[in-house]
């Protein structure tokens, strides 16, 4: 007998619920990659509620998409500050003599963020908040509010089609950016690297059921999304850099004009695999 389009979809969540819930006590220890692997667990439900949306309960689901966001967002800016501080002590790092003002500047200053944006993170997990979307999250588990029409639907089908559909949204943000304008490109890549995660999310939500061919898409979703990723990451790095450097005066100036220098090469390098990662999008499907 064919899989249900419900119990398949369940299942796909209950897996990013039990990553989220074990990434809290390494997150409360604060241990190594803990904040993104719960971030990535957060990121992945929120994708799968809004990509198999009409399986649910559009009121609960909306509700719960939404306190996920909310957690998101706030291990966003600790691991924003960690990626930052993580990078800035590379690029600082191919230099002999640094003044101690740029490593104050940047990788403190962004060690700092991280120890500022952790502690409001511990302050949320120990909230009423928290321990609402933990309740919630239970539900889902066990008795998830399930639209009783759809739900009993063939998952291969279901599942096909939210595949097709997040595919042709991602492609018509791929088809724009050829005409984009240079101020509206980097944003507009953005878009293209968040629906590359999406279809991304989706396809490993479905790969259980579809099998080698959304695993396989799955992937090339991936790569695009880690190029743009690798894009991305390099441009907000420079952008911060500039910002710190306004008014500051020689030597540090020229410090800071370096590393501005080589995230500009890097954001480019990365780029230029952009063509090859996003072809597999403009195929029939």
């Amino acid at each position: 007998m064919a899989p249900k389009a419900g119990k398949a979809v369940v299942a796909a969540l209950c897996e990013d619920i039990d990553r989220l819930f074990a990434a809290e006590p390494d997150v409360r220890a604060d241990a190594y990659d803990s904040v993104h692997q719960m971030r990535v667990a957060t990121r992945r439900l929120r994708s799968v509620l809004r990509s198999y949306r009409k399986l649910f309960d559009a009121d609960e689901a909306a509700t719960t998409e939404a306190e996920l966001k909310w957690l998101a967002d706030l291990l966003g800016v600790a691991r924003d500050a960690e990626v930052r501080g993580e990078r800035f002590t590379d690029l600082l790092a191919e230099y002999d003599e640094v003044p101690a003002e740029v490593t104050e500047a940047l990788v403190v200053a962004a060690r700092q963020a991280y120890t500022d944006a952790h502690a409001e993170i511990l302050t949320a997990l120990d909230g009423k908040r928290y321990r609402r979307l933990r309740k919630v999250l239970d539900t889902w588990r066990t008795d998830p509010p399930l639209s009783p029409e759809l739900a009993r639907d063939d998952a291969s089908a279901v599942f096909d089609n939210v595949l097709r559909r997040d595919r042709k949204r991602l492609r018509k943000l791929v088809f724009a950016e050829p005409t984009a304008t240079p101020a509206d490109r980097v944003e507009l890549l953005h878009d293209i690297r968040k629906g590359a995660k999406r279809l991304r999310y989706s396809c490993e939500a479905a790969s259980t059921v579809l099998g080698p061919d959304a695993t396989d898409l799955g992937a090339r979703a991936k790569r695009l999304q880690s190029v743009l990723g690798d894009h991305r990451d390099a441009v907000e790095s420079r952008e911060a850099i500039l910002a710190v450097a306004e008014g500051t005066q020689a030597p540090a100036s020229t410090v800071y004009e370096l590393l501005a220098d080589t995230e500009e090469a890097a954001a480019g390098r990365a780029i230029a695999h952009y063509p090859a990662a996003a072809a597999f999008i403009s195929a029939a499907n």
